[in-house]
C-alpha cells in the first residue's frame, strides 16, 4: 500500500458465531477483550447465537453483563453458520469487521495484525491456514478434495482459504447487501475483491467443548456451499454426456463391425451392463439437476436468511 497514505483509525468488530458452545463463549470473550485492550483498540464483541440447544445464550448474555463492549442476538432456531456471520456483519457498527470462530481456534492474537494492516489501508485481510491443525487423514483429504475442486470451478484459490478475516465497512456493507440466500462466505469475500492482504496462521486447538461437525454434516456444508458459488456440476452434465456419446460411437462401431463379419455377438450381459450403466448416470444428472433447481426454489421465495428472537449489550446503532 502506499506509505503517504495517513494511518486510520476505528473501532473493531468481531463476528463470532457460536452452536453449542457454552463452554467457549465466556474464554473467547475474555481472551480477545483482554487482548485488544491491551493493544488499545476500540472495539465491539458480537456473539451470535444460531440456534443452540445448550447454555450458549445464557452465557452470552452473562459475558454481556460483565463487558459492556460484548454484543448478543440469538436466533429463533438454527439456521446455519453462513446465516450467523451474516447476521453478525449485519448487526456490526464497526469501521471494520472480522469474522472469527467461538473455539479459539483462529489464534486471536492475529486480530491485532489484522487491524494494523487495515490501518494501512487494505480493505480485506485474509487469515490463510499455514497446516489444518489436528485432523483426521478423511476430513483432511475431504476437505482438500472440496477446495481443489472449488478453486479450478471459480479461478479463485481455495486451498488455505478460511473464514478467519477482516473486513473493512465497506466491504462488509457490499456482502450484507447481497440478496442471495445461499451465500457461501469464505468464497463470496474473496470474490467481491478490494484490496488485499494475508496474515497467515496455524489452526489452534479448541480450548474448551468439542467439535460440532460431524462427517454428515461437513458434507451438507460442503454440497450446500459448492451449488451456492459454482455451476461446475451442470457443467459436468454436459462433459458426460459427450463421453458417454463417444461411448455410445465406439460400442455400436464394434456390433456394426462384427454383425457385417457375421461374428454373433453374445449381447445379453452386455446390453443389462449398458442399461445400469447409462440409467444411473441419468439419475445421478438428474439428481444434480433437482438439486439446483431445489435452491432455485428457495432464492425464489425470498425467505429472510435467519430471523432474529432476541438480542443482548445493546444495539449496532448505538456509540
Amino acid at each position: 500500500m502506499d506509505e503517504t497514505n495517513p494511518i486510520r483509525t476505528g473501532r473493531l468488530s468481531v463476528v463470532l458465531p457460536a452452536y453449542n458452545e457454552e463452554e467457549s463463549v465466556p474464554l473467547a470473550a475474555k481472551t480477545i477483550a483482554g487482548l485488544l485492550e491491551e493493544a488499545g483498540l476500540d472495539y465491539e464483541l458480537i456473539f451470535v447465537n444460531d440456534g443452540s440447544r445448550d447454555r450458549t445464550w445464557q452465557a452470552v448474555q452473562a459475558a454481556a453483563t460483565e463487558n459492556s463492549r460484548v454484543r448478543g442476538i440469538s436466533f429463533s432456531r438454527n439456521f446455519g453458520k453462513e446465516s450467523a456471520v451474516f447476521a453478525g456483519l449485519a448487526w456490526a457498527g464497526g469501521d471494520c469487521c472480522v469474522v472469527m470462530d467461538c473455539d479459539l481456534q483462529h489464534p486471536p492474537e492475529k486480530l491485532v495484525e489484522m487491524y494494523r494492516l487495515w490501518q494501512q489501508g487494505y480493505q480485506v485481510v485474509e487469515g490463510v491456514k499455514v497446516s489444518r491443525g489436528k485432523e483426521s487423514f478423511f476430513h483432511t483429504l475431504a476437505a482438500k478434495t472440496f477446495y481443489r475442486f472449488l478453486s479450478n470451478a471459480t479461478q479463485i484459490d481455495m486451498s488455505r482459504a478460511s473464514d478467519f478475516k477482516l473486513l473493512d465497512r465497506r466491504a462488509v456493507d457490499v456482502l450484507v447487501a447481497m440478496r442471495e440466500k445461499n451465500a457461501f462466505f469464505r468464497a463470496l469475500s474473496s470474490w467481491i475483491g478490494f484490496s488485499t492482504a494475508q496474515v497467515e496462521f496455524e489452526v489452534q486447538p479448541r480450548q474448551a467443548g468439542q467439535s460440532k461437525w460431524s462427517i454428515r454434516s461437513l458434507f451438507r456444508y460442503a454440497l450446500t456451499n459448492l451449488a451456492a458459488f459454482s455451476t461446475a456440476p451442470l457443467k459436468m452434465i454436459t462433459m458426460l454426456g459427450v463421453v458417454v456419446f463417444l461411448l455410445s460411437l465406439v460400442m455400436g462401431g464394434i456390433s456394426l463391425w462384427q454383425k457385417l463379419n457375421g461374428q454373433a455377438l453374445e449381447g445379453f450381459t452386455t446390453v443389462i451392463l449398458l442399461l445400469l450403466l447409462m440409467g444411473s448416470i441419468l439419475m445421478i444428472c438428474l439428481g444434480i439437476i433437482g438439486y439446483y433447481i431445489a435452491k432455485i426454489y428457495e432464492e425464489v421465495k425470498d425467505r429472510p436468511r435467519y430471523i432474529v428472537a432476541e438480542d443482548c449489550g445493546g444495539r449496532k446503532d448505538e456509540t
